[in-house]
């Protein structure tokens, strides 16, 4: 895992260095072990590393090879890199180094833009073609390493958070009214290509974008997903004897293409729990599990340890647990903030960001379980919305999902970031596409492919690399993915959802684990909208900088503050909590780039 970072000029000036190195100061935390630079005329390249694949220098970035005339600036891990080298090789290429990074410079050498679809694996890199004077950017299929760019005033930057392109100066900070309206309707989901900053946008996963000398810029997808039933159909059996293999070879290659050891984030839910066992099954041993817990509090548990025990006891891992004082979140949650390389309301972002701290003194590369609830239908709204009999796809999904209605936003926002039901056309539109066969597959093909991007996966490459720490998330395998796309979702969403899963894990896991209730990360400190959080949220919707930013009105906020217990959202979410949070991360990281 790294950050990457670059300029490309199109008014006859060279890249400013200057401009570069600032970003790279601002990604260090993503790459702690080596920082190198590039420039070569109108373009420079920076580079933060975190070691993971061929530990040596040659593996060292910006990667420049010489002899094609390419260099390259890479975020991620390609898990079928050994594959691709074997066939380049094939081809004549010949290579200097060991890892995965040149695999990429050679695959784009000899396939173009079709070298993207080769790639398994989770990335975000760039390319400069020095005969070409062109920029390639390209993105993987779920959005798990992310690529913000900025084109302004005869430059395009990219770096792997908006913070960095920040630190860089000249981004217009302005208030994007369309992605504030995803942002307080999808729960903090803003999808790509926006930001709610209208100067830095985001590049959309599964696609790649291509800048020539003259700035001209064309983009381009490479990847979609198809939920429709195979030609030939599939007994139940069948459905999960190939579910079941391709998540064993998900979980296997991920701990496998790796030069350093790989844990697992134990949540002690089916999904985390799960990997332990697949990879307890693979052969691994000295599997090194990670469990974080918190106070209780009168209403309930503030640790899910009774469940991750029983796993650790099983499979005799090499366990570590942290139990955090409550106190000790709200003192931290400011540093979670800093973090967040876009907005994020989900609560856990903080136990996520806590636990990567502790996880990162002990290793590099750890499994987490994101992705398991998109793909196999874990949610508790799927149901409902699958027992929607009226209504069009969007009345029936937005009735169980969406924060607020229309009517609701206009009353909390002011004026100038009013205006039309952005996010109900942007869904609408998403659910006519071609390629899902029914409602329930156009609604998880939704989750997977947009929401899940900007909500679980962000916050977790967000929260993990801030202490320099590489989250995988086999769950998010595309091959996976596809397949279970084509799986009926009758069969994902029996039993509560992700049977595929349940069956799987019935004779690896103990029945506790498999059949208890879906849980999150236990935080009672932020769950409960009381106390020093309250005081918290309070002071700063009542701040200067809040009123004076008059993205409010006053009498919603009144309002939310009169009765903060009062006011959730569909999947009871603190609709006060979104309000001070995005003014919190205003406050952060916009107000004093200004």
């Amino acid at each position: 895992m790294c950050g990457i970072c670059g300029e490309l000029r199109f008014d006859g000036a060279p890249a400013e260095l200057r401009r570069v190195q600032s970003m790279m100061d601002a990604l260090v935390r993503r790459g702690p072990d080596h920082g190198g630079s590039y420039s070569d005329g109108a373009l420079a390249f920076g580079h933060r590393r975190l070691s993971i694949i061929d530990l040596s220098i040659r593996s060292n970035q910006p990667m420049v090879d010489a002899e094609l005339g390419l260099a390259l600036v890479f975020n991620g891990t390609i898990y079928n890199y050994r594959d691709l080298r074997t066939e380049l090789k094939g081809l004549g290429y010949h290579f200097f180094s060991d890892g995965d990074s040149e695999v990429i410079l050679k695959a784009w050498h000899a396939w173009g833009p079709d070298a993207v679809e080769r790639l398994h694996g989770m990335f975000a890199f760039a390319i400069w073609d020095a005969g070409q004077r062109s920029l390639f950017l390209a993105r993987d299929r779920f959005g798990i390493k992310p690529l913000y760019w900025t084109h302004q005033g005869g430059v395009l930057r990219f770096a792997s958070s908006p913070q960095a392109l920040l630190a860089a100066g000249g981004v217009d900070t302005s208030l994007d009214p369309v992605a504030l309206h995803h942002l307080f309707t999808l729960h903090a989901v803003v999808p790509a290509p926006r930001t709610v900053l209208n100067g830095i946008r985001k590049l959309s996963p599964g696609h790649w974008l291509r800048i020539d000398a003259q700035g001209q810029l064309t983009e381009g997808a490479y990847w979609r997903l198809e939920a429709t039933r195979p030609d030939s159909p599939l007994s139940e059996s069948d459905w999960l004897d190939a579910i079941h293999a391709a998540l064993r070879h998900a979980v296997k290659i991920r701990s496998e293409v790796a030069d350093v050891p790989v844990g697992v984030l134990l949540s002690g839910g089916l999904d985390s729990s799960l990997l332990v066992a697949l990879l307890a099954e693979a052969g691994v041993s000295d599997l090194h599990t990670f469990s974080v817990g918190f106070e209780d509090t009168p209403e309930e548990a503030g640790s899910e340890f009774q469940y991750s025990d029983l796993v650790v006891e099983r499979y005799g891992t090499k366990h570590h647990k942290f139990l955090v004082p409550n106190d000790q979140v709200l003192m931290r949650l400011p540093e979670a903030i800093d973090a967040m390389a876009e907005p994020m309301f989900g609560q856990d972002a903080v136990a996520f960001y806590l636990l990567s701290e502790q996880v990162s003194r002990e290793i590099k590369v750890v499994q987490s379980g994101q992705g398991a609830d998109e793909v196999f239908g874990g949610y508790f709204w799927y149901p409902r919305m699958q027992a929607e009999r009226s209504g069009s796809p969007l009345e029936r999904f937005g009735k169980h999902y969406f924060d607020r209605d229309h009517d609701e936003y206009l009353r909390m926002v002011t004026d100038p970031y009013g205006g039309a039901d952005h996010t109900s056309a942007l869904v609408a539109q998403r659910f006519e596409e071609a390629g899902a066969e029914t409602f329930m597959d156009a609604v998880l093909r939704l989750d997977v492919t947009t929401l899940i991007v900007d909500d679980p996966v962000k916050r977790v490459d967000n929260m993990t690399m801030a202490w320099g720490l590489e989250a995988r998330v086999p769950f998010l395998d595309h091959q996976l993915v596809e397949l279970a796309a084509r799986c009926p979702p009758e069969l994902k969403l029996r039993e509560g959802g992700k049977y595929p899963l349940k069956a799987l894990a019935r004779g690896l896991l103990s029945d506790a684990v498999i059949d208890r209730p879906k849980g999150y990360f236990p935080m009672p400190a932020l769950k409960y909208v009381r106390g020093a959080f309250l005081e918290l949220m309070r002071d700063t919707l009542d701040s200067r900088a809040c009123r004076e930013r008059g993205l409010y009105r006053r009498e919603y906020v009144d309002q939310m503050l009169a009765a903060p217990d009062m006011h959730h959202t569909r999947i009871q979410g603190s609709k006060l909590w979104h309000l001070a949070l995005l003014e919190l991360w205003l406050q952060r990281h916009v107000d004093g780039a200004r």
